[in-house]
């Protein structure tokens, strides 16, 4: 811990940092586009290649459709997060050009992340199988509801919530594509393994941000780990309506925890991760109150684990719920 740093020298170094792992973003001629896994429609089999896709997508169950239509969702709601991630204390794109190494991550972030809502809403939109203006005006509704991570535009606290998120997306896209590739849906198991690959990248920025805060300002960090935990981690999808009045989100989440797709034990798993990840239990020099924070983050895995049974049991015994994507089926 050096603690004589002041806020501006510890920002400092959390761009400096930020510039450092710019690299994590990709230049644009070498990223994969919608374009090149999708059915190419101005091409001479452009409808065999359509075919093929309806064929393949027909093989997927209710219960995947609404995750993957959750997953879409929750991506297309991406101005909410720029507008986040441009709130944070001490780390902003002050002019919306700035060469600023936050500016630039930012917005390459921003930039790769808009791919995944495209290719999934194409997919979806091409596969026939949902019904799409109720898939449309549910992400209408989520960006007009907006998003609150509760963070406080905290910089640690932001950036806990993002590697948190980051690797969370990451495993339901993941177990989403190896669901299609079970049912044999080879097209939607690719999309979504690229768009994992990505958020894989991005998890690993943010995680190694937070590393440099832990590295230059202990305690703190420490605190705004534990307090962002405390809360819960907020879903980014959580205010999806798609003006039935139910809660949307719950019942897509009851179904993400039934279809294995991502569940409580994820979360667990995520929350372990982290604490390894940031060496958190070998910490030391900790505050009072920093070292209360790093007693409750070691055993908050195992804590909440325990507790998984219980969230099953209940789960599992939850009645199955109509969805307005799926012409009001009930899954």
């Amino acid at each position: 811990m050096v603690a004589t740093l002041t806020e501006e020298e510890i920002l400092s170094a959390l761009e400096s940092s930020v510039e450092h792992e710019l690299p994590l973003l990709k230049p644009v001629e070498s990223c994969w586009q919608p374009s090149d896994v999708l059915p190419n429609m101005h091409g001479a089999n452009w409808r065999e290649e359509l075919d093929a896709l309806r064929a393949a997508s027909a093989t997927l169950s209710d219960e995947a459709l609404i995750v993957l239509t959750g997953n879409l969702v929750t991506e297309e709601a991406l101005p909410s997060y720029e507008t986040w991630l441009n709130r944070t204390r001490g780390l902003t794109d002050p002019t919306g050009v700035s060469d600023r190494p936050w500016g630039q991550w930012m917005r390459g972030w921003t930039a790769e992340e808009n791919r995944h809502g495209d290719v999934l809403r194409t997919y979806l939109y091409l596969s026939g199988r949902l019904d799409m203006r109720a898939v449309d005006v549910t992400i209408h509704h989520l960006i007009r509801n907006g998003f609150d991570l509760g963070s406080e535009s905290d910089p640690y606290r932001s950036i806990v919530y993002a590697s948190f998120q980051e690797r969370a997306t990451k495993i339901s896209h993941a177990n989403t594509g190896k669901r299609a590739e079970e049912c044999g849906d080879k097209t939607l198991g690719k999309i979504c393994s690229l768009i994992a690959t990505d958020e894989a990248r991005h998890e690993e920025a943010y995680k190694r941000f937070f590393a440099t805060a832990l590295s230059v300002d202990t305690s703190c960090a420490v605190n705004a780990f534990a307090e962002m935990m405390r809360h819960k981690v907020s879903m980014p999808a959580r205010l999806m309506n798609d003006g039935s009045g139910l809660d949307l989100f719950e019942r897509f989440a009851v179904v993400a925890q039934k279809s294995g797709i991502y569940t409580a034990r994820d979360y667990s798993e995520v929350l372990q991760h982290l604490v390894e990840y940031w060496g958190i239990a070998t910490l030391s020099g900790l505050t009072s109150e920093a070292a209360r924070d790093q007693e409750y983050l070691c055993g908050l895995a195992e804590h909440y684990l325990k507790k998984v049974e219980r969230i099953e049991e209940v789960i599992a015994r939850a009645p199955t719920q109509p969805f307005s994507w799926i012409f009001e089926r009930s899954v």
